[in-house]
Formats: C-alpha cells, sequence, structure tokens
C-alpha cells in the first residue's frame, strides 16, 4: 500500500517512515504543504499522513486543495494541536482522522489500517461504479446487464485505477506510473494501447460507461446518460 507521509520536523519524519516501511507500506516523504500537495495531485498514493503545522501550506489547506481538486484518498492528520475546534477544523478540510501528538505508534498502525480498509474492495474483491462490477480478484468485468467479460492484467489495472478514482481526469503519466511503474521503460504508447482494449471490454458487455479522452489532459470514467 502506498502511503505519503507529510512531516516537516526531520527526525519525527524519519522516526515514522522507518516504522511505517517496518509494516510493509510503500512510504514518500515530504516536509512541506507544496511538496505534499505535488505529490497528492499524482493520485498514486492508497493514504495520506499529513502535518497540520507544515511550513509554505499548512496541513488544512493541503486537505483542502486535494478535495476540491477530487482526490478522496483517506487522510489522517496529525498536530500538536488538541483542541476541538482544531479537530473540527482539520475533518471540515477533508481529513478522515485525526491524531493527536503524542501519540502511541499502535494507536497511529491502528488507525492507518482501519482508513485503508475504507479504500479497499468490498469483500468480493468488486469496485462498482455506475452499472459496472470489477471483479479485482477473479479479473472479470459485469454489467448489470448480466454480461462479462474476462480481462488481461493490464486492462484491469488500468480499469481499476479508473473507477477507483471515478469522475476525476487522470494523464497519461500517471496511468503509466500506476499500472507499468517507475521502474518500467514500456513507452507511453501502451497506454494509449491498452486503454483501447478496455474500451473495447466496456462496449463487450454493454455497459453505459466509457472511457473519456480529454486531448492533452488525460482519461476519465464517465456514464453516459440514458435517454
Amino acid at each position: 500500500m502506498k502511503l505519503l507521509l507529510a512531516e516537516d520536523e526531520k527526525r519525527m519524519n524519519r522516526a515514522l517512515c522507518e516504522i511505517l516501511r517496518q509494516e510493509g507500506y510503500e512510504v514518500t516523504s515530504v516536509e512541506n504543504g507544496e511538496d505534499a500537495l505535488y505529490e497528492i495531485e499524482g493520485g498514486l498514493y492508497d493514504l495520506i499522513v499529513l502535518d497540520v503545522m507544515m511550513p509554505g501550506m499548512n496541513g488544512f489547506d493541503v486537505a483542502k486543495n486535494a478535495r476540491k481538486a477530487g482526490i478522496r484518498t483517506p487522510i489522517l492528520m496529525l498536530t500538536a494541536k488538541g483542541e476541538l475546534d482544531d479537530k473540527v477544523e482539520g475533518l471540515d478540510s477533508g481529513a478522515d482522522d485525526y491524531l493527536t501528538k503524542p501519540f502511541l505508534t499502535r494507536e497511529l498502525l491502528a488507525r492507518l489500517r482501519a482508513l485503508g480498509r475504507r479504500n479497499l474492495p468490498t469483500d468480493d474483491g468488486s469496485l462498482v461504479f455506475e452499472d459496472l462490477t470489477l471483479d479485482v480478484k477473479g479479473a472479470e468485468l459485469r454489467c448489470e446487464n448480466g454480461k462479462s467479460v474476462r480481462l488481461g492484467e493490464k486492462e484491469l489495472r488500468i480499469l481499476e485505477y479508473l473507477i477507483s478514482n471515478q469522475r476525476r481526469v487522470l494523464t497519461r503519466d500517471q496511468i503509466a506510473l500506476k499500472v507499468w511503474g517507475y521502474e518500467s521503460d514500456s513507452e507511453y504508447n501502451n497506454v494509449e494501447v491498452y486503454m483501447s482494449f478496455a474500451r473495447k471490454k466496456l462496449a463487450f458487455v454493454g455497459s453505459r460507461c466509457e472511457i473519456k479522452a480529454l486531448r492533452g489532459i488525460g482519461y476519465e470514467l464517465r456514464c453516459r446518460d440514458v435517454q
């Protein structure tokens, strides 16, 4: 699970990175609000941990801007403040949970596990969008009309990413990084090739949903209005 940690206190940042990596998280860390927002807008994270008091842009503003951009990734706020008004402001800014410093490591990990479960598929391994059900474990796409089709690995990962970010425009770079990874030497035109395959699977099952290409911007999963 990919996690972004935004904490400006260097010793705390290093300590949390070590703890989280030992727990199996793939951690990227930053030390200011602007870098945090830049990383969040990349759309590659499953969990976000935000310190409130950061230079440049505080955690409240980072969360607000992320939510305005349509990013729904679970956010845990960290702060030395414990007053009720600060907790309310954090939640109103778009945070999903709030942890006051100092905190116990086991409580942080428990809260992250709880937030992580919100971002997982349902118990049967499926994601749902409009008339579509994507069985992630079974690599199968089903439509409410009863039709279904098996998916190749890349088609599955593309549709999983699009459904997880439904009605949000994802750039070709974001999709390439998410599906092929940072170390991949694949050409970016692979995105267009496999996007075409995914479109054909949507058409095969007769879904109202479509993958819309926005020239020079990216791709978005939409549902056509029924006349």
